[in-house]
């Protein structure tokens, strides 16, 4: 794809995470999610929603809302995370397609198409719990959460900097649609697993 295809896709995304980000605590109160426990709530903003910092975002808005500390966002974050394992093989089978397509012989460079970001989040969480299961403190990650939360907010200022919404809402009206409908199937199709599991 051009860098313009790419920065429009990542704008789309962006506008859905930003309106979920901000609608789906209150839509979490009125579906009657537990405000005992973020369980439920990090479940549904983990699945529902299709960026990790907006995941982040409305995961420790519904936490601060019924002082759960970080039950919800733990939960969100975690399952976002393995729901983005699924990059793995569609970056790798797409990768493939393409250059057969394009016939020219070329080779996959591996550091180019392989998301790195999840080899990172797979040593953290065995780092984390073999060092709990040792006898380490808990609290000791307190920090690195904080500091996680912190980098999260500069990547999301970072995009919003790159992001004109008068030339996607101008030039965008399909890739918007799209991504409407994407969003409202998302949303639905959680909400539906869900209720069928027994979660909410």
């Amino acid at each position: 794809a051009s860098d313009e295809e790419v920065a429009q896709s990542i704008s789309v995304i962006f506008l859905f995470n930003m309106i979920a980000a901000l609608l789906f605590p209150t839509l979490g109160t009125l579906l009657g999610f537990s405000t005992k426990s973020g369980e439920a709530f990090g479940i549904f903003a983990g699945t529902a929603i299709n960026d990790t910092s907006s995941v982040t975002a409305a995961a420790s808005t519904w936490d601060s809302m019924y002082h759960l500390q970080s039950a919800t966002l733990d939960k969100a974050v975690t399952v976002k995370l393995t729901r983005t394992l699924a990059i793995i093989p569609i970056t790798l089978v797409l990768s493939f397609f393409k250059i057969k397509k394009n016939k020219e012989g070329q080779k996959v460079n591996l550091k180019k198409v392989f998301p790195f970001f999840i080899i990172y989040f797979v040593l953290a969480s065995l780092i984390t719990t073999i060092a709990i299961h040792v006898g380490v403190d808990s609290h000791f990650f307190t920090p690195f959460k904080e500091l996680s939360k912190f980098f999260i907010v500069l990547s999301m200022v970072a995009i919003g900097l790159n992001t004109n919404v008068v030339k996607l809402i101008k030039n965008g009206g399909k890739p918007i649609l799209l991504g409407f409908i994407c969003w409202i199937c998302i949303t639905c199709m959680s909400l539906f697993m869900q209720h069928m599991l027994g979660i909410w």
